[in-house]
């Protein structure tokens, strides 16, 4: 029976590896395969970067956000099987004389068991796959072991054929930092648990896309980071400072200085012009840009005197963007921005967003249902019942104009 199940994983992880044009699709694809069969709790694959001699992870699986660690190539589990190529498999951590610690360790997830394999291309070793704690408490055999390294062969096979270029990045700079929030709310006689613990990392600068399904706490957690709803628990740091239980007016200030806001609903005023919209924003910003330079870089220059009942819904919701960047914000959340536009129409939308990741060195933090849109992303969040379940970076992030649906 485990032949059987073994063999259908080992198929599917070569449908991903052999019929998906992205190949880091592929690998996540791949990777959520190892886990969902060996039944555990994280897993990740790591790449060497060969200027630095430095494992970065590309994609990863779990509670916890490894996104910005590198491993000195050598050191570790993770850098001793890629230096010598040579499997390792951990029984029993707190045992095992070749165990230190590892950075799920270092990011909140105790390392009990772990499988580590060599992601050989025949020519180099060019990084290795992990997989962490087998969820029933049980130990890795022998066979699961070989599972992960087909995985690993095939997908080191495509990566030669194909091509995938992982170059070494900056430590970035953490700009928000959450720590086990949990989210609570009354039902009934019970409690409706919506975030179970999430622990996650937003950076300067990056464009990060939350995926997940309906009921997940994308939004949630975004009106958390947002300070438009409060934490039951857990730890909230912004550029550093504790920022888990704010007052009144410490949250009016973040919110009138540190952010924009982009909705489904375009929220304008209905009294007021495309430029009068922005410019009543601006006027509430301690470090305003020109609402008219807001306008012209949402393309609307020409349109800046109409009512929002003159503009069309690609039209208006670019003004809500240019309302949002007026303020000169460090972070845009945008929440479902494009879900009440037609194809085309999302295209100009999402090349705005481009455009203000590029020029203006805002993080922008969207919640979407379409995957598609996660292809413009520096790093894509996937939640699932209240979790983290994955984090993926983008080595090559597509353009607004690449994409289709």
């Amino acid at each position: 029976m485990e032949e059987k199940r073994f063999a259908r994983a080992t198929w599917q992880i070569m449908e991903q590896l052999l019929e998906v044009n992205d190949l880091v699709e592929a690998l996540s694809g791949s990777l959520e395969i190892i886990v969902r069969e060996l039944n555990s709790e994280a897993g990740a694959i790591w790449f060497l970067d060969r200027k630095t001699d430095r494992l970065f992870p590309v994609f990863h699986i779990g509670p916890v956000d490894i996104s910005n660690i590198s491993i000195e190539n050598g050191s570790g589990i993770e850098g001793l099987v890629t230096k010598t190529g040579k499997s390792i498999r951990i029984e029993d951590a707190a045992a095992d004389p070749r165990f230190d610690s590892s950075v799920f360790d270092d990011s909140g997830l105790t390392t009990r068991t772990m499988l580590c394999v060599p992601l050989n291309n025949l020519h180099d070793i060019i990084g290795c796959v992990q997989v962490i704690n087998k969820k029933d408490g049980s130990s890795y055999d022998g066979e699961e072991l070989q599972l992960c390294e087909r995985m690993a062969s095939l997908a080191a096979i495509t990566v030669d054929e194909k091509g995938l270029i992982v170059n070494a990045e900056e430590k970035k700079e953490v700009l928000i930092r959450l720590k086990g929030v949990v989210k609570e709310y009354p039902s009934g006689d019970s409690v409706l648990r919506v975030l179970k613990g999430v622990n996650l990392d937003i950076y300067q600068g990056e464009f990060v896309v939350i995926l997940g399904e309906s009921g997940c706490g994308k939004s949630t957690l975004v009106n958390i980071i947002a300070g438009m709803d409060v934490m039951t628990d857990g730890e909230l740091y912004v550029e550093g400072k504790n920022f888990s239980h704010p007052s009144d007016h410490e949250l009016t200030t973040f919110r009138r200085e540190y952010l924009g806001f982009v909705f489904q609903n375009y929220n304008l005023m209905p009294n007021l012009t495309a430029l009068e919209n922005v410019q009543f924003i601006a006027d509430i910003a301690r470090r305003p840009m020109k609402a008219a330079d807001a306008i012209a870089k949402v393309g609307l220059s020409d349109r800046a005197n109409n009512y929002p009942s003159m503009l069309s819904g690609g039209q208006q919701q670019r003004v809500s963007i240019a309302r949002a960047i007026v303020k000169n914000p460090k972070v845009i959340f945008a929440d479902e921005p494009t879900a009440a536009l037609d194809y085309q129409t999302s295209i100009e939308v999402l090349t705005v967003f481009e455009e203000i990741v590029k020029t203006q060195a805002s993080t922008v933090v969207m919640i979407t249902h379409n995957p598609e849109i996660a292809r413009m992303a520096d790093r894509v969040i996937k939640l699932r019942s209240g979790l983290v379940f994955s984090i993926k970076k983008n080595p090559h992030p597509a353009r607004a104009a690449e994409l289709v649906w």
